[in-house]
C-alpha cells in the first residue's frame, strides 16, 4: 500500500512513476492508455456492452436532456436563458449560469423518470457486482432519480453531499428586486447531492471483494474512511480555461470520488455522460481506467482536448 501523503496525492504519484523512467513522452502515452472516449449515444453504447464489465460508474447526467436540449442550449449561449438562469454579476465577478429545476413541467419530471429508470436498467447490467454508482444530482429533482434506481434492485448506500460555496441562490423575486428587497424566492443553495447506490455483491463482501475487486469504498488512508461530506469549492478558472462546459465539476472534488469508487484500485469507471471528460481526466490522473461516452460534438471534440490537461493539473 502507498504511503497515506502519496495516496492523497494520486495524480504526482502517478507522474512521478511515470517521470522516474526519464521520459515525459511515456507519461503521455501512460496517460492515454488509461482511459477511452466514444463519441456515442450512452443507451445505444450501453445496449450492446458486455454484461458484468464495469467496475464502477461516476456521472453527472443532463436528465432528459431539458436542460441540454438543443433549443436551450442556444438560449444560453445567446444570453437569453430559458431554463438556464443567468444570474447578474456581483462585485465585478461573471457568474455560472444554472439550470433553473422550479421550472421543469409535470411531463418534464416524468421524462426524467423514465430517463432516470431506463438508465438504471441499463447500468445494472454492465456494472459488476458489488459496482457502485455515484450519481450527481439536484435537491429539487434528486427524489426522481433515486426512486428509479432502487426500483431497479440498486442498494442506496449514501449520499454524498458536496459543500459548495458559490454566489447563486438566494435571490430576491424576478422583476421585483426593490419592491421586495427582503425576500428570497429559495434559500441560497450551499450543496450539491451525489447518489450513491451499489448493485448486490454475491455473499459477503469479503467475497465480493476477492471475486469481483468491487463492495466497498478505497479509504483515504489507513486511519481515515472515505466520506459522505466533501468540502469543494467550484472549479478553478484554469480548469475552466481548459473546459468550458456549464457544468463542469472541478478536478479537486471528482478526484476524489473516482479514486473512492475502485477500493483496490482495479477495474474500470464509466461515465456514460462525459461532457467535458473531467471525470475521466480525474480517473487517469489518479491511475486508474476509464470510459467515457458522449454525444455531442462540440462535448466531445472539448473532451478530447481537455482530458490530458485537466489530469496533468495538480490540485
Amino acid at each position: 500500500m502507498l504511503h497515506a501523503e502519496k495516496e492523497m496525492q494520486p495524480t504526482k504519484a502517478f507522474a512521478e512513476s511515470i517521470k522516474s523512467r526519464g521520459s515525459l513522452t511515456l507519461f503521455a502515452k501512460e496517460q492515454r492508455r488509461l482511459y477511452e472516449v466514444h463519441k456515442i449515444d450512452a443507451f445505444e453504447w450501453l445496449k450492446t456492452a458486455p454484461m458484468n464489465s464495469v467496475q464502477a460508474v461516476v456521472t453527472d447526467p443532463p436528465y432528459g436532456l431539458v436542460e441540454y436540449s438543443d433549443k436551450e442550449l442556444t438560449k444560453l449561449k445567446n444570453g437569453k436563458g430559458g431554463i438556464w438562469r443567468l444570474p447578474p454579476s456581483f462585485d465585478g465577478s461573471k457568474r455560472m449560469p444554472l439550470p433553473r429545476f422550479t421550472v421543469l413541467t409535470e411531463s418534464d419530471q416524468k421524462s426524467l423518470r423514465d430517463f432516470s429508470f431506463r438508465l438504471a436498467t441499463l447500468l445494472k447490467c454492465v456494472l459488476v457486482p458489488g459496482g457502485h454508482v455515484f450519481i450527481a444530482t439536484n435537491p429539487l429533482i434528486s427524489h426522481l432519480i433515486y426512486e428509479s434506481f432502487m426500483k431497479n434492485g440498486f442498494e442506496k448506500r449514501a449520499e454524498i453531499i458536496r459543500t459548495v460555496y458559490t454566489l447563486r441562490g438566494g435571490d430576491r423575486p424576478k422583476n421585483a428586486h426593490d419592491e421586495f428587497s427582503g425576500v428570497s424566492v429559495m434559500p441560497k443553495s450551499c450543496w450539491e447531492p451525489w447518489g450513491l447506490f451499489r448493485k448486490s455483491c454475491e455473499g459477503r463482501v469479503q467475497d465480493n471483494l476477492r471475486k469481483w475487486k468491487t463492495g466497498g469504498l478505497r479509504r483515504i488512508s489507513d486511519s481515515e474512511p472515505f466520506k459522505d461530506l466533501i468540502q469543494s469549492s467550484p472549479a478553478r478558472r484554469r480548469e475552466r480555461e481548459i473546459a468550458p462546459h456549464p457544468s463542469l465539476k472541478p478536478q479537486n472534488f471528482v478526484r476524489q470520488i473516482v479514486r473512492a469508487a475502485l477500493p483496490l484500485g482495479e477495474g474500470t469507471i464509466l461515465d456514460p455522460f462525459m461532457g467535458s471528460g473531467s471525470t475521466i481526466a480525474a480517473a487517469t490522473a489518479c491511475g486508474l481506467k476509464s470510459i467515457g461516452l458522449e454525444l455531442r460534438d462540440e462535448y466531445f471534440s472539448m473532451a478530447e482536448s481537455a482530458i490530458p490537461r485537466l489530469a496533468d493539473l495538480e490540485v
